[in-house]
């Protein structure tokens, strides 16, 4: 067993920060993150749009940016969790600033604030349509030069380790050496980011396979909310399975326009806002099109818009349209897939103001959490402020908390023996493919309870299926994630069957009177 104080899962903007944080506060403590592939890796690295925070006082206010997370969380928010996040927001950047990361100004030499769905106003702080990757770069480099911080990449958790309902750390397996090892720490923070890759068409990074939530889940912390998936309406429509490149909601900040293949502009048939509508009206907009069309995606159309104000804005975006033949000054942007890209859960690991579990010493931050921030549906970049606050408040709260670590009494489980063969990597591929096809047909945009049904069904007889040849066969990263993925496929379904009532981005409809389900 290796001892650590503090255990962190995840590389991205909330495992990260809280990582520097804890180490400066600490510096005699030593810190542990664990990443199961490289450090820089995580959804965070590849979030396009930026932070939204209140900077203009005179255009924009708090109670403004409060309202809009209200609204497009449709009734399920916090309203004390999001003024805390809101108000928080302005301290968090200077923190990220003084760290060394570089956010776009404009002429006059102040931060440009970009506009995206469902905000009344501009406040979106970014670094061009790279602002995750910046973030990501500049806050590694702050992790590196604490000596008291070890960084493990390749190393992918298992399970938690927990007794009487408190954790104590967690079993990891060393992908490089594949050797098991039990790490015991005081305190333990899930920053493991989403859950794209359940759906095979995802704007999130491969990595993204709802590890925390489901470690946490057998851990029997609570887990709620699990039925309220967003679903990017602007992904570059591709035929293929796996990662899409995402067109930032900025974009249609920026001014471009949603249009169907015959060039009608129909998000003014959906919403007076039009294409600044809220992720979840948007993305239920194109679908309901799609539907009525039987064509394969919508297009964004730039053509309007300054070429060269567009390619400062947007770089990476205009180099891979560039790249696939899309010349974005005379051509639309083709746009969603039959089934649009997962994108964010805004349900997740329950988790107080202070960021803790109902398990004692174990915390979660990041997408992995349900703050009570997003509600039934994210406002756009709100993501990354959400990370940056709650780290922050775990921190406060850890750094002046007397944390009690009671005794482990419990001995190592065994997970691994080099005499049972290798379990066929042809399996677990194939596998994957039907969970994932399974979950773009029956838990997308628009769902219906009978086929919610036959999915629990199916994704509980896989899950048995999983442990019995955990018992036969070796352990490694492919089946954990596997196993992992499938526990989040039951809990997503079985929180839709449960849920009565449309709200935000979730849709159940009715087949008994072809009605939505209200």
């Amino acid at each position: 067993m290796t001892n650590t104080n503090y255990l962190i899962i995840g590389s991205g903007v909330a495992g990260l920060t809280f990582a520097i944080r804890i180490a400066d506060r600490f510096p005699e403590k030593k810190v542990t993150i664990v990443t199961k592939a490289t450090a820089d890796e995580s959804n965070t690295k590849y979030a396009q749009g930026g932070i939204a925070i209140v900077i203009d006082k005179d255009e924009d206010s708090y109670q403004k940016h409060i309202e809009d997370t209200l609204i497009c969380g449709d009734g399920l928010c916090d309203p004390e969790v999001v003024k805390m996040v809101v108000t928080e927001g302005p301290k968090r950047l200077k923190e990220l600033i003084e760290w060394g990361a570089k956010f776009d100004k404009n002429s006059e030499g102040n931060l440009d604030l970009g506009k995206e769905g469902g905000h009344s106003e501009n406040r979106v702080v970014h670094h061009k349509d790279q602002t995750g990757s910046e973030i990501e770069r500049a806050i590694l480099m702050q992790v590196y030069q604490k000596e008291n911080i070890t960084v493990l990449d390749h190393h992918f958790a298992l399970d938690l380790i927990t007794e009487n309902n408190c954790c104590f750390g967690a079993i990891v397996f060393d992908e490089k050496t594949k050797q098991i090892t039990s790490y015991r720490s005081d305190v333990t923070l899930l920053a493991t980011g989403g859950i794209g890759h359940l759906y095979g068409h995802t704007t999130n990074p491969v990595i993204a396979t709802g590890d925390g939530i489901a470690m946490a889940y057998r851990a029997h912390a609570k887990i709620k909310e699990m039925e309220f998936i967003q679903f990017h309406p602007t992904a570059l429509y591709d035929t293929s399975t796996g990662s899409k490149f995402l067109i930032s909601e900025a974009v249609r900040g920026f001014g471009a326009y949603l249009r169907t293949k015959s060039g009608h502009r129909f998000m003014l048939d959906y919403d007076t806002r039009g294409e600044l509508a809220s992720r979840d009206i948007v993305s239920q907009s194109i679908d309901l099109e799609l539907k009525k069309s039987g064509e394969d995606c919508v297009y964004l159309d730039c053509t309007h818009l300054d070429l060269e104000a567009f390619m400062k804005h947007f770089p990476m975006i205009y180099n891979v349209c560039k790249k696939r033949g899309i010349d974005v000054a005379k051509d639309w942007i083709p746009v969603v897939p039959d089934c649009p890209a997962q994108h964010y859960l805004c349900g997740g690991v329950v988790v107080d103001r202070h960021g803790k579990t109902s398990v004692n010493n174990l915390f979660a931050c990041g997408e992995c959490s349900r703050t009570g921030l997003h509600g039934a549906n994210r406002l756009a970049s709100n993501s990354l402020l959400e990370a940056l606050v709650y780290s922050n408040e775990i921190y406060e709260y850890i750094a002046n908390t007397v944390i009690e670590i009671p005794e482990l009494n419990q001995t190592a489980t065994v997970y691994n023996s080099i005499e049972k063969p290798e379990i066929e990597a042809e399996y677990l591929a194939s596998l994957k493919t039907q969970l994932q096809l399974l979950m773009r047909q029956n838990a997308g945009i628009v769902r219906i309870d009978n086929d919610l049904i036959k999915a629990e069904k199916q994704l509980i007889e896989w899950k048995k299926d999983m442990e019995e040849k955990s018992k036969l066969y070796q352990i490694n990263t492919a089946f954990y994630e596997l196993l992992n993925m499938i526990t989040i496929g039951i809990l997503i379904v079985q929180q839709s069957i449960e849920r009565k009532e449309n709200k935000g981005g979730f849709v159940k409809i009715d087949l008994k009177s072809n009605n939505r389900n209200n």
